[in-house]
């Protein structure tokens, strides 16, 4: 026989589906795309959670697409070859070995690992890069100040085809290069690349994991979550925001005003993070709206 207390808990879990059943529903056959980073990377225990909760929503019917970066195993294995590690405006210097790096990195390893980890728990997933299916057309940037930062790469195109065949039947796994016109290959911000992805998909959802609670009011103040805002508020706020948070509150803007649905900065630190923003009322960071 159950104790009290565990059937105490099954009335909380099952106040926490009949929570989730709405948006289930609201999300079923929608495509949600992922940036994966951060944290939730490098951490084990939330490298599990995340690739059961991708499992989950590919389970439940949701059409979810994956992009990752890498950064830390870049500079990681650069280091080891001894291969000089610099970053200018945010982006990392790529000439053409560390590109080469970055490219045995990201799709031969991290991606991989991605694809195994997910599979391990029931859904099966595909590692694919830029490169794969035309899927991404760059041309070489420059930083935000106009910096030489070598091959970097800004997404031009994006053919989904090869995303559309394989999100039929497998969880598409994007690794963040790609190649220019003339065949030479970039390094490409995977923030970036997942908005320019969803754009193209025409997505529900875009979500970014980060190692923050999400947009902060006050950035020395972790209890200023600014929950929800609309792409006009943002817009206004930009020029008074600095660092790394102001690239993905652009990013989120540029999507939604591209069509995306709606876009989150999520703390990736969380256990269940995306199951968290995806199915329940209070979500889990900062979700940018189209304005009214």
């Amino acid at each position: 026989m159950k104790s009290v207390e565990s059937r105490g808990n099954g009335v909380r879990d099952v106040g926490t589906l009949l929570e989730a059943l709405p948006y289930i529903r609201q999300f079923r056959e929608r495509t949600v795309v992922i940036k994966y980073g951060g944290a939730a990377m490098t951490d084990p225990a939330l490298r599990e959670d995340f690739a059961r909760d991708i499992a989950l929503l590919k389970y439940v019917g949701v059409n979810v697409v994956v992009v990752h970066g890498g950064g830390p195993a870049i500079t990681e294995l650069s280091a080891r070859l001894g291969l000089p590690v610099e970053f200018r405006g945010g982006l990392r210097v790529s000439d053409a070995d560390t590109v080469e790096v970055a490219k045995m990195v990201l799709v031969g390893k991290v991606n991989k690992d991605i694809v195994v980890r997910i599979s391990r728990h029931g859904q099966a997933a595909v590692g694919l890069s830029g490169d794969d299916g035309n899927l991404f057309r760059v041309e070489t940037t420059t930083g935000p100040q106009g910096e030489d930062v070598g091959y970097v790469g800004r997404v031009t195109k994006v053919d989904t085809t090869v995303i559309d065949h394989v999100a039929e039947e497998f969880v598409p796994v994007v690794a963040s290069v790609a190649s220019d016109e003339q065949g030479r290959s970039h390094n490409v911000n995977a923030d970036e690349a997942a908005a320019a992805l969803a754009r193209a998909l025409g997505a529900t959802r875009l979500i970014f994991l980060t190692d923050v609670a999400g947009w902060l009011r006050d950035a020395s103040d972790p209890d200023s979550l600014i929950v929800q805002a609309a792409t006009d508020e943002v817009e206004e706020a930009l020029e008074g925001i600095s660092g790394g948070m102001r690239p993905k509150l652009q990013a989120c803007v540029d999507a939604v005003h591209s069509g995306v649905g709606a876009a989150s900065i999520v703390d990736g630190r969380k256990p269940h993070s995306v199951l968290l923003e995806l199915f329940t009322d209070d979500g889990c960071g900062t979700q940018i709206r189209p304005a009214r």
